[in-house]
């Protein structure tokens, strides 16, 4: 007989003024740094890979660009699953899937299988475990403090990379590239797993609560076809120029962080000559800076104009990348400050737009909205993961790479300040849909 342990917890913290949201929070947030080490352990495979299979570079990347594009598009359908079957029932299924796939990758002898293992099964499992994730729990369980609640949760993607990638990349120097990938599923099964089962909870009004800071009960979650909410809810936001504001500097944010940086600094640092576990440490610092920086800016979004954050964000990261090229592989202090700032402003990006989200489009479509805004995010870090690695195939170097993704950034910073915006209120209010629709 299964034992429901939330009902005394929750009245254990009630007794001493804590809400159990914060709870769900923690469990998500470990929930996503694992998810995170899953999706990003390729970036330490793709030298071995290699190495073993003399597969090219661009060979590889071509899975990590399946796996990143599906990873962005199961954004909005996760959202709708989250409705329509639970979150905690959706990430137990995906949980085990990861755990699947990463166990079969250890058979694999050809290319095609990378791309269905890797690509596929990961792409698709970490997809509902994702930024996506994080926007429905800080807006189903928080009204006060959902800035940074939401900074907190996707800080988890680079955290994730701090707790995974050095160990996994002494794991591959040491043991090879199979134990990793067994390392994940021994994590996703004996770790993960039963603290979803034990403690995460669908919403609030399941425990017998309101969101934190709520003074009214939220309506309950309506059990929608998964198919029907995702695409109706593109149809709805594809009618305001709102969308493909935040769609077009999102898919440079994807571009110029997951798909170039977390894919591509490991080898291309590798490439000027460090070794893989020293490499796999700059992502790992990245990972320290970019608690701190996304934490920031959750706290900030709650305080100031969305836009203007956004403005900053994406033009000093256009600076920064088109600094890399001149500082990569060396020991210079130019390196430590990109390692340093680039940390800071990683996804910093996020807590600002699902704000703007949010005010433009209303809570109850968070999920499903910043889920297609998040596939673009997706679809541009699969565009820079497989051209970054085309580039260094069939030009010797990544410089080109950092190049176009710094002058990308500098485009987004001009994208975002034309965002709608209407007069009034504390930190300003977006335009609503109607105000801002696309002509």
């Amino acid at each position: 007989m299964q034992v429901d342990l939330v009902p005394s917890v929750v009245a254990r913290l009630e007794r001493r003024g804590i809400h159990y949201g914060w709870v769900i929070a923690a469990v998500s947030f470990l929930t996503l740094i694992t998810a995170a080490g899953f999706r990003s352990t390729v970036g330490v495979l793709i030298v071995p890979l290699q190495e073993e299979f003399g597969w090219s570079r661009a060979t590889i990347s071509a899975a990590v660009a399946i796996n990143l594009v599906l990873y962005g598009l199961g954004g909005p359908f996760a959202a709708g699953l989250y409705d329509r079957f639970g979150i905690r029932r959706v990430i137990v299924i995906a949980l085990a899937t990861i755990a699947i796939s990463s166990t079969l990758t250890t058979q694999m002898a050809a290319p095609w299988q990378l791309d269905l293992l890797w690509g596929v099964a990961n792409g698709l499992a970490t997809g509902a475990i994702g930024v996506t994730l994080a926007a429905v729990i800080a807006n189903r369980w928080f009204v006060e403090r959902r800035g940074i609640v939401t900074g907190m949760l996707t800080a988890s993607n680079a955290t994730g990379q701090l707790a995974f990638l050095p160990l996994l990349g002494w794991i591959v120097t040491a043991q090879g590239w199979r134990t990793a990938a067994l390392t994940v599923s021994a994590v996703a099964l004996a770790f993960t797993l039963p603290l979803v089962v034990l403690l995460l909870r669908d919403s609030p009004a399941e425990v017998g609560l309101r969101p934190f800071g709520a003074v009214v009960d939220d309506p309950p979650v309506a059990q929608v076809n998964p198919f029907r909410a995702a695409i109706g809810g593109l149809v709805a936001a594809s009618r305001t120029s709102t969308f493909w504001l935040l769609s077009a500097s999102f898919f440079v944010c994807g571009a110029t962080t997951n798909g170039l940086i977390g894919t591509h600094l490991i080898p291309a640092a590798i490439d000027h000559g460090m070794s893989g576990v020293t490499a796999a440490s700059l992502l790992a610092v990245i990972g320290v800076f970019d608690l701190v920086g996304t934490l920031c800016s959750g706290w900030l979004t709650d305080r100031y104009d969305p836009r203007w954050l956004l403005f900053w964000y994406y033009g000093l990261r256009g600076l920064s990348l088109l600094a890399l090229p001149f500082v990569i592989g060396s020991s210079s202090l130019g390196l430590v400050a990109f390692v340093v700032f680039y940390g800071l402003d990683w996804v910093a990006t996020v807590p600002p737009t699902v704000a703007i989200t949010a005010q433009a489009f209303g809570r109850p479509a968070v999920g499903v909205t910043f889920g297609w805004i998040f596939g673009a995010h997706q679809l541009g870090a699969a565009a820079a993961a497989w051209g970054a690695g085309a580039a260094r195939t069939w030009l010797g170097d990544y410089q080109s790479a950092f190049v176009t993704a710094g002058l990308l950034s500098l485009v987004a910073s001009g994208l975002v300040i034309r965002i709608a915006w209407a007069r009034g209120g504390r930190t300003g209010a977006l335009a609503t849909p109607a105000t801002s629709r696309v002509t």
